[in-house]
């Protein structure tokens, strides 16, 4: 049930409060100054809701694109622990240890990185990011000294190299989002809709019992700004504010490295 409450307020805040303050406002003024219309009911679908479902399907496909990509990341690293262990004739060293501080510093640079919004604050991240990844490419020389043949140490390079796309993939995905014009356009029509239908609503007031005058203003406001708020929690997939955000966590990871 708290799970279930948490979902909710998510998509019901303070934005949705607000537009149906402001929704009920225009709607009571309009009646009492008798400005009715009968507007078309398929401009919601057509100007509203087609553009909404179209921007939250889109952030989902990138969200789940963003899961492969950290799965990629993830396997690896997990790859790499595994032959820095098995792989040296002499088992006496301390590399799988360093790979393992590696990756755990990695996974915290990136999920510090990525849980801001504005590109400007990644540049002190990313330089950090490539300096691990080079630290990275380091250990894998010192393979040498422990019997690694050139060959596999050659293969745990390229290891390093599909670590190294993963990241900049899931850095795209995160830069890359829903075109900023399309949902410039979907806020002003969400956040505006409700109060200049005040005369449509008004003009039904007719058809329902007293006291359900309003249900109307109060639905269509509720339902818009949830769409919204929905869709702004998938388009953020790694601030880890949402129920269904992408959640980096360097414990899990380094883990598995036993």
């Amino acid at each position: 049930m708290k799970k279930v409450l948490k979902s909710f307020f998510l998509i019901i805040n303070y934005k949705t409060l607000i537009i149906t303050i402001l929704s009920v406002i225009s709607t009571y003024i309009c009646y009492h100054l008798e400005l009715t219309a009968r507007f078309p009911d398929m401009l919601v679908g057509v100007a509203i809701v087609f553009p909404v479902v179209f921007s939250i399907s889109s952030a989902y496909n990138r969200r789940e694109t963003a899961l492969q990509r950290l799965s990629d990341f993830k396997g690896h690293g997990v790859a790499m622990y595994y032959a820095m262990r098995d792989w040296p004739s002499d088992r006496e060293n301390d590399i799988p240890g360093q790979l393992r501080t590696i990756i755990n510093d990695l996974a915290v640079a990136m999920r510090d990185m990525f849980r801001k919004h504005d590109r400007k604050d990644w540049q002190a991240y990313e330089h950090k990011i490539y300096d691990h990844f080079s630290r990275l490419s380091a250990l894998t020389m010192q393979m040498r000294n422990v019997g690694v043949q050139s060959g596999e140490i050659s293969r745990i390079s390229q290891y390093v190299s599909k670590m190294i796309i993963a990241f900049d993939n899931l850095k795209v995905i995160h830069s890359y989002r829903t075109p900023i014009t399309l949902r410039a356009y979907s806020k002003v029509f969400i956040y505006i809709f409700p109060i200049i239908y005040g005369p449509y609503f008004a003009s039904t007031f007719n058809d329902y019992s007293a006291n359900l005058e309003y249900v109307m203003p109060v639905l269509y406001s509720f339902i818009l700004v949830s769409l919204d708020n929905i869709q702004d929690h998938l388009e953020h997939p790694f601030d880890e504010v949402g129920e269904d955000d992408i959640r980096i966590d360097e414990q899990d990871l380094v883990a598995l490295m036993k």
